[in-house]
């Protein structure tokens, strides 16, 4: 069985796939170009891809009969051509919800505390020129008692739910489908929740229903100094819109791991704001803590071996 990896950096150079090796002949490429796909993947058995797309053509005119895919969503494979052609599809669940959880918190924290803004004031020597014990020029607040909702409530978004639930937050969530009801959390709608939270975490998958799901038009509704976090997907925010927001008299703190098109173009108006300190932006990295990237590649594993068993 030939087995070709498309996309290994993808996964970190810290994750060893020697034991793919027991199931068959490996050949592993870093990168894949779209013009170099067909011609590596034609004659082999199983394809492991991240986010090569393998489209309507490259399937027709290949005899791989597994395609695994080393994340959740499936958008860069043609399904229903591979269904055509008996060639069976997989993708793995589960495997970074406390990663991605994790990020959410972190993001959400550096926002509030301004952990940035007062390191740079230490290292910059200020504060030992300062005739004070203590500089709290940058306010900050506690999550106690204030209002968490989360747009998303799936496995990652309860996970988040339960995280802040524990600092004393209130959480409130929408449900994107309509067809989540959670009883643990109050289920509210998305004009509420905008109105009313001071710290709002996206978890949802973009589909039609969540495509610019925050724009201009209730962008406007969020509180004064709210914390927006995205670790979905990009093109659920429309980052035209939220980049004039970010740069309104009205404060908003914003961060974001994912953009609606990766890696993130230099025209990207979001990097193009003014104030800096109102937004952060880290590289789509949520998903990837070691123990994540390790289960995720464990069920990979598991799934080519289930198919040749």
């Amino acid at each position: 069985m030939k087995i070709v990896f498309l996309d290994t950096k993808t996964l970190g150079n810290d994750i060893s796939l020697d034991k793919f090796e027991t199931l068959g002949e490996v050949i592993k490429y870093e990168t894949t170009d779209p013009r170099e796909t067909l011609q590596r993947v034609q004659d082999c058995d199983v394809v492991v891809t991240n986010k090569v797309v393998l489209s309507k053509e490259v399937i027709e005119k290949s005899n791989f009969k597994l395609i695994c895919i080393t994340a959740t969503g499936t958008n860069n494979v043609d399904l229903e051509t591979a269904s055509k052609a008996n060639v069976e599809v997989k993708n793995v669940t589960d495997y970074s919800t406390s990663s991605v959880a994790q990020l959410t918190i972190t993001l959400v924290l550096e926002l509030i505390q301004k952990i940035s803004y007062y390191k740079e004031y230490v290292d910059s020597l200020q504060w030992s020129r300062s005739n004070l014990f203590t500089h709290i020029d940058k306010p900050f607040f506690e999550l106690k008692n204030k209002k968490w909702g989360i747009i998303g409530l799936g496995n990652i978004g309860k996970e988040v739910a339960k995280i802040a639930s524990a600092f004393g937050s209130e959480v409130n969530y929408y449900s994107t489908s309509g067809k989540n009801l959670n009883t643990d959390y109050n289920n509210v709608s998305l004009e509420e929740l905008l109105k009313t939270s001071d710290v709002i975490s996206i978890h949802s998958p973009l589909n039609d229903a969540t495509y610019n799901l925050l724009n201009k038009t209730n962008l406007d509704m969020l509180k004064e100094d709210a914390i927006l976090v995205n670790v979905g997907r990009g093109g659920i925010i429309n980052e035209s819109d939220l980049s004039i927001k970010l740069d309104s008299a009205k404060s908003l703190y914003c961060g974001l791991d994912v953009v609606e098109k990766e890696p993130i173009e230099e025209t990207n108006p979001l990097l193009k704001i003014k104030n800096k300190d109102r937004l952060i932006l880290t590289p789509h990295v949520a998903w990837a803590s070691v123990e994540a990237r390790t289960t995720l590649m464990n069920k990979v594993f598991d799934n080519i071996k289930s198919f040749v068993l």
